[in-house]
């Protein structure tokens, strides 16, 4: 069965909210995150709230390096509290989202795959992005083996795509859609970063 998307999901989907035209959609970061959570379905909040909970396996000091990486225009942390603060903010968020509606079915199937057995691949990946500065890849490769790798790759995708000066070869994004296939991602997920991929 596949995931409930096609799309990117989770932390690294909100993380995506936070772009040059972000305070559309809200005056506040966490107002941002609430109408984003409103207008989408269960499995979207069950997804962020599942990402958010695992990662606070990490110290708030990674979490401010991922938020930061991963988002084009994160807000200052004096505004959202430390990056513990803010991914507990995060998972408030999505639990109001699910209390409004009641009873919600929970994530199955490909939805709970974690990508443990993925780890070394993700690790290898984080390690070869070199246009990422090194706090990013120490703070990605904490995520792949604290949190999961699934979540880890999710992030390092959303921290490509922000980074200046990015680049992929052909065969990083081939490995790299190799990695997301075998986490049963949707077709938009990797491709996220294909226009990255240096022509020959």
């Amino acid at each position: 069965m596949p995931r409930f998307t096609e799309f990117n999901f989770g932390v690294s989907w909100v993380m995506g909210f936070f772009h040059q035209d972000g305070s559309h959609d809200g005056d506040t970061p966490a107002e941002i995150v609430a109408n984003n959570l409103a207008k989408n379905g269960d499995e979207e909040a069950l997804a962020v709230r599942r990402d958010a909970q695992i990662l606070g396996n990490l110290p708030s000091e990674t979490l401010e390096v991922l938020w930061e990486a991963g988002a084009e225009y994160m807000p200052s942390f004096e505004l959202v509290g430390t990056g513990a603060e803010w991914t507990q903010t995060v998972v408030g968020l999505c639990d109001a989202r699910l209390s409004a509606k009641g009873d919600v079915r929970q994530l199955s199937g490909a939805d709970t795959e974690d990508g443990m057995d993925c780890l070394d691949a993700v690790v290898a990946e984080i390690e070869g992005t070199r246009f990422l500065e090194a706090e990013v890849r120490a703070a990605l490769i904490d995520c792949a083996r604290r949190c999961t790798p699934d979540l880890a790759l999710r992030v390092l995708l959303r921290a490509i795509v922000c980074a200046p000066d990015a680049s992929l070869s052909p065969d990083q994004y081939a490995r790299l859609e190799a990695i997301g296939s075998d986490l049963r991602y949707g077709e938009f997920v990797v491709d996220d970063v294909k226009f990255l991929v240096e022509q020959d």
